[in-house]
């Protein structure tokens, strides 16, 4: 199962290929995007007539040990009845994980994955490799999505980028307390089978979209994640995607993003069913995007309140 985990990724991202015009979390709701009138990160209310949930927007990759001031977050698990973190599990089923295995075996190759590519792309991949560290052999297969998507994990890895906080963080805090945390595992082995059948050239763009991000460096992560903590949503979100985006150009994968949002949206809905107040932790893009979190809750007759209005 171990050679499955760098396959993770790939249902967590959210966009489409260079090719495809469809990307879920391109528009957003502009009267949402709001700089917080508070010290710390931005948070949104949701509500009805007796409950309350407060919703902190993360984001989907931070640098390591960030800084962030959580007496936001300890604030409002005083009394919680729950805290819903991001749905941003996955796992393989081990009665199917026969077939996934299979099918990954297959995209394994003799030769490097960079021996297949023309010499400018092959002269950037070596390059991005190199400068992590990374010998031609960690890449030998015959799918450029999965060379890309372990290309951009390395990456992350070598200049120590993490998407498992602040959700981590936050899971800590609310056990501290005793209080009672929702979280949700997604089952992606029926999908493994489709994604990797993305088409040639939907592979060759994830590969150079992984290489723009790879090459772009982590500045601009951690100017968002500064910003980020300091309340400045916009300037949170403006961190490059091109390698997010082009994911969704796997089958199944844009069905996969609209049941993610779906689910985070019930779970809170779900909440304000109880009297009292709750926590919840959703990444931005899926929290602010037209038809993302926070739409479908005004949809369904919720009150939303912006970091500016507390």
């Amino acid at each position: 199962m171990r050679a499955l985990t760098w396959l993770i990724p790939l249902i967590l991202m959210t966009g489409t290929a260079k090719a495809q015009a469809v990307d879920p979390d391109a528009s957003l709701v502009e009267e949402l995007v709001v700089t917080a009138r508070l010290p710390g990160p931005a948070w949104w209310k949701v509500s009805d007539a007796d409950s309350t949930v407060y919703v902190l927007g993360v984001p989907s990759v931070v640098p390591k040990g960030l800084a962030w001031d959580q007496a936001g977050v300890a604030r409002r698990m005083e009394g919680a009845n729950r805290v819903i973190l991001p749905f941003n599990q996955v796992g393989i089923s081990l009665t199917k994980a026969p077939v996934a295995v299979v099918g990954v075996l297959r995209l394994r190759s003799k030769l490097p994955y960079e021996e297949t590519l023309s010499p400018s792309l092959k002269a950037r991949f070596v390059a991005a490799r190199t400068e992590m560290g990374q010998p031609a052999s960690r890449y030998r297969f015959n799918n450029g999505l999965v060379a890309g998507i372990m290309l951009a994990g390395d990456g992350r890895e070598a200049v120590q980028l993490t998407a498992a906080d602040p959700g981590k963080t936050i899971r800590r805090l609310a056990k501290v307390r005793k209080l009672k945390v929702e979280e949700k595992v997604y089952d992606l082995t029926a999908l493994m089978g489709p994604m990797l059948k993305t088409s040639q050239a939907g592979q060759l763009a994830c590969l150079e979209d992984a290489l723009d991000d790879v090459e772009a460096g982590p500045g601009n992560v951690r100017r968002a994640a500064k910003a980020w903590a300091e309340g400045e949503v916009r300037a949170a979100l403006n961190v490059e995607r091109g390698f997010e985006r082009c994911l969704l150009a796997a089958p199944g994968a844009l069905a996969f993003d609209a049941r993610f949002k779906a689910d985070q949206a019930d779970a809170i809905a779900r909440a304000l069913k109880v009297p009292g107040h709750s926590v919840a932790v959703v990444q931005l893009r899926p929290l602010l995007a037209k038809g993302g979190v926070l739409d479908r809750l005004r949809d369904q007759g919720f009150e939303i309140e912006t970091p500016d209005a507390e």
